[in-house]
This record gives C-alpha cells, sequence and structure tokens, in this order.
C-alpha cells in the first residue's frame, strides 16, 4: 500500500460540504483508504488573492493507485463537484492536491511530487503537521519550511470552528 498525503481546498458556497462530499467521493473507491483527517484551517486567498477565503486540510490515506491514478481520480472528484479551471489560483469548489506519495520524487507535465509549492505554503504545512509530524523535501522537515515563513504567514492560517463538534 501506497501512504499518500492529499491537500484539500474549498472557497466557493457551502465550503464545508464540498470538504465533506470530497472526502465521501475518495473514501466510496475501493483503492483509497482515508487514515488520517488534519483539522480545518480557514485563510485568505494565495496567489490570486481578489477571493473568498478558503477552508483546508489535509488527509492521509492508503491507496494501491499509482500516481497518476490518484491524479485522475482527485480530479474526477473536482470535476464531480463542479470544478472550474478558469484562473490560476482562482475561486473553486474544491481542489485536492497530491503532497507527498511515499517517498517518491516525480517531475512530470501533469505531475510533480512532492507538490512543488509545499514549502511555501503556511495553509498546507500546518494542517501537514497535525497528521504527520515525519515528513521532509530535501531532507529538511516541514517544520522548519513552516518556521521559514513569516509570522503574518503563519499568522493568517486560522483553525476552523464550525457549528458541528467533529465537522468532517
Amino acid at each position: 500500500m501506497n501512504k499518500v498525503y492529499l491537500g484539500l481546498g474549498t472557497n466557493i458556497g457551502d465550503r464545508l460540504n464540498y470538504l465533506k462530499q470530497a472526502i465521501s467521493k475518495l473514501q466510496s473507491n475501493k483503492d483509497i483508504k482515508i487514515t488520517k483527517k488534519s483539522k480545518l484551517y480557514e485563510t485568505k486567498a494565495w496567489g490570486y488573492t481578489e477571493q473568498d477565503d478558503f477552508l483546508n486540510m489535509c488527509i492521509e490515506i492508503e491507496t494501491n493507485l499509482s500516481p497518476i491514478e490518484l491524479l485522475n481520480e482527485c480530479q474526477k472528484v473536482e470535476l464531480e463537484l463542479n470544478r472550474e479551471r478558469k484562473i490560476r489560483w482562482g475561486p473553486r469548489t474544491i481542489d485536492i492536491d497530491i503532497l507527498f506519495f511515499n517517498d517518491i520524487i516525480l517531475q512530470e507535465e501533469k505531475l510533480e511530487i512532492p507538490h512543488p509549492r509545499i514549502k511555501e505554503r503556511a495553509f498546507v504545512l500546518i494542517p501537514l503537521l497535525d497528521i504527520s509530524n515525519n515528513l521532509k523535501i530535501n531532507d529538511v522537515h516541514i517544520n522548519e519550511y513552516l518556521e521559514s515563513l513569516t509570522a503574518e504567514e503563519r499568522e493568517e492560517v486560522k483553525e476552523f470552528i464550525g457549528n458541528e463538534e467533529k465537522p468532517i
């Protein structure tokens, strides 16, 4: 079984519901088992900033899918949840990124593993640290990347407290 870390984000409509639906659709695939879920975090938009705030989280999964097969499955879930790709880093109902896939380093046109922008995104690093404390990129622990970000970047990632005891 492959151990994989996925990042999920949404900033359109009922954000919590989109995350729940994405997780449910991933779990419904017999080749994917969700083993850990981070807390939810609310963050300002990154890249293209003229949009609503995001809800972000990370999950750990076990799968026997290949990286490309998993990418296809993630993109299928995005399409089922009406993801549109109009603006790079623009608004979306759901975004599912493969962050880590075992210890694989992969650079293909459609997919890079580890995800190439993990190191600069507090909204990915903080939830990742919720579910794993031993992930590294180029022999550097992800906590060190988080510490290298500004205090402002780290403080913009706020734990989301929903209406439910355990939202997802």
